[in-house]
């Protein structure tokens, strides 16, 4: 594809600035991500959300998985670190480190195992002082009983669901989120349906698709839209998501309001997919960034 300069997004020279802005000159100034993983055969999907924190800036990404995945993980990985976390024990010593400042809960993590894990990050003193991404499953884990995520979430969280687990937590929401564009108002439709769950669930959620929605709880919304002249449609490829979660949580390592971050992770994920063009893969998103940030001046 031609180089060509990304059109920044409303509010671009802040956000040029936040992501050029560096902090001191150790690498935990920069923050420290920690994304949990599931056992042997599952950590892929934690691995591109990991590559993802990493490539968008946090200081030190690390992965979190059971003992018995550490070699595979291990084979995979190099600037990302690795720790040993067998259950909610090893889990709650782990985040006695104040210096992770960042959580990535759900790709490739395992229905049981997001169910014991996710309440010692979200519902314990030393988690909640975390800013948290909530994705796949984490978020299908609580499906059945949406009642008992929402009371965990505050608004240092992020929900980010595709139409399927959105349907799952707010089914009374998302009659019409996929409506094609051109069928009433899709956008409009898509923009009420997040708002409200964003309010229901105090943390901002960030409903993805090729119209992608993000939503506060006190009733800002903003729309990422990759139709039209801006339509990347080999997005839509496994994994894709987990990067996005990866962004996200890099991101809000770095220092960005949760808001803040989902809108920037959600912009420069399509933008990456663009650079890319048709043939992309999940594992060529985060490799395309160093070439987004100098298009866009950083």
């Amino acid at each position: 594809m031609s180089a060509r300069a990304p059109r920044v997004p409303e509010g671009g020279p802040a956000l040029v600035q936040a992501l050029g802005k560096r902090g001191e000159g150790h690498k935990y100034g920069h923050g420290h991500a920690l994304i949990l993983s599931g056992g042997p055969g599952r950590g892929g999907a934690a691995r591109l959300a990991a590559r993802g924190a990493l490539r968008i800036g946090a200081g030190l990404v690390t992965v979190g998985c059971p003992p018995e995945a550490l070699a595979e993980n291990a084979a995979q990985l190099n600037a990302v670190m690795l720790r040993a976390i067998a259950g909610g024990v090893e889990l709650a010593q782990v985040l006695e480190d104040t210096r992770i400042n960042a959580l990535c809960l759900g790709p490739g993590l395992g229905i049981e195992r997001a169910r014991d894990l996710v309440p010692v990050v979200l519902g314990r003193p030393a988690g909640r002082a975390r800013a948290a991404v909530i994705d796949a499953d984490a978020i299908t884990a609580f499906a059945e009983a949406p009642e008992r995520l929402f009371p965990m979430l505050d608004e240092r969280c992020i929900l980010t669901p595709h139409s399927g687990e959105f349907a799952r937590l707010f089914p009374d929401l998302a009659q019409g989120l996929d409506a094609p564009a051109g069928e009433g108002d899709g956008f409009s439709l898509r923009a009420e349906a997040t708002r409200k769950a964003a309010a229901r669930a105090g943390c901002v959620v960030l409903l993805k698709g090729a119209r992608t929605v993000i939503a506060a709880p006190d009733g800002r919304c903003s729309l990422n839209a990759a139709v039209g002249e801006r339509a990347a449609p080999w997005l839509a490829t496994a994994g894709s998501g987990d990067v996005l979660a990866g962004f996200v949580t890099g991101l809000l390592a770095r220092g960005f309001a949760p808001m803040q971050a989902a809108e920037a992770a959600a912009w420069l994920h399509v933008e990456c997919a663009r650079k890319f063009g048709p043939g992309l893969i999940a594992e060529d998103l985060p490799e395309q960034l160093p070439a987004v940030f100098r298009d866009m001046g950083i």
